[in-house]
């Protein structure tokens, strides 16, 4: 994807604090000599200036009290143009001034000298870059947005998609894969945090420092990004309105991942914020960016990235075309009064299928749509004939995600089905007929399939299954088999059977008290009467014409607290129609 040009950035930003005494101190160098008045202590305040926030200038010695030479002032003013590429004056002039009140990323351009004083990198002149020097040791990377800013136009689903789509640009590039958590801990944590809180790159209101990211050989917060809360985050806005979140995102997930800055202009590893970088789902990173994250990780497996060549989006539009529809157009199940074939849990989200369909609930438990979405429009790959699917789990031990019909399995990276499949289900040693059921445990990396009454168990990490399977299912005698679907959480199971679940103790599968229940008031959204009226929004009467969504279930918007009322037409119906496709995992 052809890159571009950074937008000239016409809009006012508020200087840092320290700005008005860099400037005052700079401009001096333009005297002679003689006229230059004598170096003052710095500020008793302790703010650093500019330069020394970036790494071209050092800390002051406190020996001399604290004061900084003419010579390395104008030494460092020389580095600073050198590496933005702009004519090695010496002097303030207007083009250095505009780029130390551009927006941009927290981290120094220089970075500060190892233990051992060995530099981290060397400047060099070309426009090659190294890295940070360190890199991840594991190549399946967890990833959570653990907090929010409090007050943005953008819902918190529109950020973790971008969030998403920003870590797909590494992945595309690399052997890397990057799944969303819900527990607490993550090896990527992304936090939305105002002013000082406390990491050493305090926040400076809108403008002027925009966020920042840790290396991964940092000891205590390796990974971590920090998002300042105070700017305008926006998406698809003009280049001079807000600042672009899916653009500042790739820039410091590419330090996460051990990237340090670069001097080239087109690349998106430098430091300046540089205005919105194109649409997330077609973005590519450019050439020497690409080199540079593959020093540290190597190339993308082939195969790895799925392209369908009949799926190619117009540049102009966030969605491709919606695929038309086949003559025989099945029967829009209702969820109220349907059973279940399959339920699974992905990423933190759990996935109810029907047929060719499948309704969301998201991390809250709370439907996305209540309308079905058709399985084969969403998950590129599984073939659009397919009736039904019998189990669908995403495995732990890569975070891909396994769908089982009849004879035949799918492995799929994301939403894309991975090369070479489908494949028998006989390679995990399951009868060629197929499956009910299947859960996977991430405790111990177990996957369980049940076949009326048998049950396997198969160990993920070494693929292949525990000796002495099959057994006979513990569910004999507890619940009436077979079961239609088996889902685990994080410490419980759940068996579904018609329109009832169980839930079921972990160690030996016994249904608790209390149960069974209805899976259509307590997962579907269905109260009082499990047959809606007629004028309630939910699915079709049979017979019904009405078109499912094709497109994957729809997201509500949630409320922005925004300066203004006004209809604002850049964040319309082309960020609702991108929410569409970004939710989830997605």
């Amino acid at each position: 994807m052809e890159q571009q040009r950074r937008p000239e950035l016409r809009r006012e930003r508020t200087a840092p604090p320290v700005l008005a005494q860099v400037v005052l101190l700079l401009s001096l160098l333009a005297l002679p000599a003689s006229a230059r008045p004598v170096p003052t202590p710095a500020d008793e305040s302790g703010e650093v200036a500019w330069l020394t926030q970036y790494g071209y200038l050092p800390p002051a010695n406190p020996v001399t009290g604290q004061l900084q030479t003419w010579e390395a002032v104008t030494s460092a003013i020389r580095g600073m143009q050198r590496f933005a590429g702009v004519p090695e004056t010496g002097i303030p002039d207007d083009a250095t001034l505009a780029l130390i009140r551009t927006p941009r990323c927290s981290l120094p351009d220089v970075l500060p000298a190892r233990k051992n004083g060995r530099q981290w990198r060397k400047r060099r002149k070309s426009r090659g870059r190294r890295s940070a020097g360190l890199a991840w040791t594991k190549r399946n990377i967890s990833w959570k947005v653990k907090t929010y800013p409090r007050e943005a136009r953008l819902g918190r689903e529109t950020i973790r998609a971008l969030t998403h789509y920003a870590l797909k640009v590494w992945s595309e590039a690399t052997p890397l894969t990057f799944h969303e958590v819900g527990g607490s801990s993550a090896d990527v944590s992304v936090e939305f945090l105002r002013l000082d809180h406390q990491d050493g790159y305090p926040f400076d209101g809108p403008g002027g420092m925009v966020a920042h990211a840790f290396f991964p050989g940092d000891p205590q917060r390796a990974g971590h990004v920090h998002f300042d809360s105070d700017e305008d985050w926006t998406f698809r806005s003009p280049d001079d309105y807000g600042t672009d979140l899916f653009a500042v995102a790739v820039h410091e997930f590419g330090h996460s991942l051990g990237l340090a800055h670069s001097p080239s202009k087109r690349s998106i590893m430098r430091p300046y914020y540089q205005g919105p970088v194109g649409d997330p789902l077609q973005y590519q990173l450019q050439a020497d960016d690409r080199t540079d994250i593959q020093r540290l990780y190597g190339m993308a497996r082939p195969g790895s990235r799925v392209l369908h060549s009949t799926e190619k989006p117009e540049a102009s539009s966030l969605l491709p075309d919606p695929p038309s529809l086949p003559r025989d157009f099945p029967e829009f199940p209702d969820r109220c009064s349907s059973s279940i074939d399959a339920v699974a849990q992905i990423r933190g989200e759990t996935f109810f299928f029907k047929g060719q369909y499948f309704w969301r609930l998201t991390h809250g438990q709370h439907l996305t749509s209540l309308r079905p979405a058709l399985s084969a429009a969403f998950w590129r790959g599984l073939p659009r004939s397919l009736g039904k699917v019998d189990a669908v789990y995403e495995r732990h031990t890569d975070h891909r995600i396994l769908f089982f019909s009849g004879p035949l399995y799918w492995v799929f990276k994301d939403n894309g089905v991975e090369e070479g499949y489908p494949r028998p289900v006989t390679d995990f040693g399951l009868p060629q007929g197929g499956v009910d059921a299947a859960f996977s445990w991430p405790h111990d990396r177990k996957t369980f399939f049940f076949k009326g009454g048998l049950q396997w168990c198969y160990e993920e990490a070494v693929g292949r299954m525990d000796e002495g399977s099959p057994t006979h299912t513990a569910l004999g005698g507890q619940l009436p088999t077979p079961v239609d679907a088996m889902l685990s959480g994080s410490d419980e199971v759940y068996a579904f059977k018609g329109r009832q679940y169980w839930k079921l103790e972990r160690h030996s599968l016994k249904p608790e008290k209390g149960y069974p229940r209805s899976i259509a008031r307590d997962w579907l959204d269905c109260t009082g009467e499990l047959y809606p009226p007629p004028s309630a929004p939910t699915s079709p009467p049979t017979g019904a014409k009405l078109q499912p969504d094709w497109r994957g279930p729809p997201l509500e918007v949630e409320r922005c607290v925004c300066p203004s009322s006004a209809p604002r037409p850049a964040l319309g119906w082309t960020l609702a129609a991108l929410l569409l496709l970004l939710r989830g995992l997605v």
